[in-house]
């Protein structure tokens, strides 16, 4: 594996990233009012954007593609292969991380709450930026679930946004 994997991820106080419908309206509500949160920025720097099916779909609902100039893998056992020429759809994580390496992807940027936990899991990321918005949803769909082993981090940096919201940056030693 020679990529270099890393999260930059939005979740509520109590740990949601979406309402349990997926809907993220509770975070694009409030998002300007973070300021600049170095998402651009972040994001200029990978070559790779890997989404589960979940998140990959709520970016077909945004106003414009957010990830133009990126190649676009989508982990999923349900997508349609051919459902659109601007993503490839891997069915197995095997599959992904070879074609990640046979193209000789570097920096990739994982999104959406099951594949984050599947990078986690397998032990394939890096980096992981949490900002947290400050609001309580009480139920959702979590950033985090079981994971085969304790995941030690190391602690980077926090700051603090305007309005509340707090972001923090860990790397994953391995």
């Amino acid at each position: 594996m020679s990529f270099h994997a890393a999260a930059f991820i939005a979740t509520s106080l109590d740990g949601f990233i979406a309402r349990t419908d997926g809907s993220i309206d509770w975070l694009t509500s409030r998002a300007e009012q973070a300021g600049e949160t170095g998402y651009d920025e972040f994001l200029a720097t990978v070559d790779t954007v890997v989404l589960g099916r979940k998140t990959y779909q709520l970016a077909l609902g945004f106003a414009s593609w957010p990830y133009d100039g990126k190649q676009v893998e989508v982990l999923s056992t349900t997508l349609d292969p051919d459902t659109d020429e601007r993503v490839l759809v891997h069915r197995t994580l095997d599959g992904l991380v070879e074609t990640l390496d046979d193209r000789g992807a570097q920096r990739i940027y994982v999104d959406g709450g099951g594949t984050i936990q599947t990078f986690l899991a397998a032990g394939l990321l890096n980096e992981l930026t949490i900002t947290t918005a400050p609001v309580l949803l009480g139920t959702g769909i979590p950033l985090f679930g079981p994971l085969p082993d304790e995941v030690s981090l190391t602690h980077n940096a926090t700051r603090t946004l305007k309005a509340g919201f707090i972001q923090s940056d860990y790397t994953i030693p391995h």
